[in-house]
């Protein structure tokens, strides 16, 4: 027998089996908590249908937005490089064309500036397409030049063909503007071969050509422009295709017969006396000159132009003497009304001019820039003096040129 006491034995295994079991609970409340949050991380949300169907829109649109801006830049880059390399000017034109129109090409004119102009005339679509197309068809060759009948937007092929392909070889004569008889002559015996005489001789022969009498020569009728005259054509027939011409014009200008004289002859100095622009001005100054007798100029035109074309001279500068000689049947200071005859041929413009003038309160007219051809307008003497001044000073400031 133990002489230890039994309560120690005993008090000491009660105490260890509540400790087990404190040990057993506190376990069981780590491993609760443990789970717990675990399966925290893997709760199951529900989506409903609505927000499923608005991921799927903001996903679309999402999308459309990507694919509509890609496309703007990729019509922006196709608008800059299309630009860049003319990959949508268009090159040629198709059919018959449309308009009949008059092209004249001039002497000197190279290819690449007629296609300019047969492109800014709208009679080929682009210009460079018809400098290729030409060169392809004739490498070594130009254009001649002359006025070609075309029609507005035809082939560059149709063009070609009309501007190269002639039936037959011919004499080409150009003839300027304000170009003196005499010297219409020099132009066509040079172009021609024909001699100067066989056309002067021709020149007071107007009968022959259908012009009244009134006229003193054919000075007036040889119409200014450009002319392609047959290999075997007679002076006498190409006089009467310029005179042909001109009763043309004024045929188209509704001028009658018995106003023939006083048309040409106004439109002859209108043609020296300024540029197209204003030859409706300068005419309807004539004709408030020579319709009011009684008025400041006492019914004299005063034109330089027709008094030189008398002296047989070419200047802008007239001495008083010169201004006052009676004698010379074309001094428009000397003598009141219109002189004997035109000093010159005049152009469609100038005849268009002369039979319908400009209605305007005009008398007075000098040209202040020769360069330019500015041209001041006056109602009186005194206000007409003033750009006199002008003038003058314009011609010191431009030696020689006023000369």
């Amino acid at each position: 027998m133990s002489d230890e006491p039994r309560g120690n034995g005993t008090g000491g295994g009660a105490s260890d089996h509540w400790r087990h079991r404190e040990d057993r609970s506190s376990a069981t409340s780590h491993d609760g908590d443990a789970a717990s949050t675990l399966a925290g991380s893997f709760v199951h949300h529900d989506v409903t249908p609505e927000q499923r169907k608005r991921r799927k829109l903001r996903s679309r649109a999402s999308l459309a937005t990507a694919v509509a801006l890609f496309v703007a830049a990729l019509l922006v880059v196709v608008a800059v490089l299309g630009s860049a390399f003319g990959l949508f000017e268009r090159k040629d034109y198709h059919g018959s064309g449309d308009k009949d129109v008059s092209f004249s090409v001039e002497d000197g004119s190279t290819t690449g500036q007629i296609a300019e102009e047969l492109q800014s005339q709208e009679i080929v679509a682009n210009a460079s397409y018809f400098v290729k197309t030409f060169q392809k068809r004739y490498p070594e060759d130009f254009i001649q030049p002359g006025t070609y009948q075309l029609k507005t937007h035809m082939p560059a092929d149709d063009v070609v063909s009309a501007l190269m392909e002639r039936d037959e070889a011919n004499h080409y004569a150009a003839i300027a503007k304000t170009q003196r008889m005499d010297d219409t002559f020099t132009t066509l015996s040079q172009s021609t071969g024909i001699a100067k005489t066989d056309f002067e001789k021709l020149s007071k022969d107007k009968e022959k050509f259908g012009i009244p009498d009134k006229f003193p020569n054919l000075e007036g009728w040889l119409h200014p422009g450009e002319y392609r005259f047959p290999l075997d054509a007679t002076a006498e027939q190409i006089l009467q295709e310029m005179v042909d011409r001109t009763k043309d014009t004024l045929k188209k200008n509704d001028v009658p017969e018995d106003k023939w004289f006083e048309v040409l002859t106004i439109g002859s100095i209108v043609e020296f006396e300024g540029t197209p622009k204003i030859y409706p001005s300068v005419a309807g100054a004539i004709e408030n000159r020579i319709n009011n007798p009684d008025g400041e100029t006492s019914g004299f035109i005063q034109s330089d132009a027709s008094v030189t074309y008398g002296l047989g001279k070419k200047t802008v500068h007239l001495t008083d003497e010169e201004k006052k000689d009676k004698s010379n049947p074309y001094n428009t200071y000397a003598n009141p009304g219109l002189p004997v005859g035109p000093i010159g041929s005049p152009s469609d413009e100038a005849i268009a001019a002369a039979a319908k003038p400009e209605k305007n309160d005009y008398y007075y007219w000098v040209t202040v820039n020769l360069d330019t051809g500015e041209t001041k307008f006056a109602k009186t003497y005194e206000e007409h003096q003033k750009y006199v001044e002008q003038y003058q000073k314009w011609c010191s400031d431009n030696d020689g040129k006023c000369s």
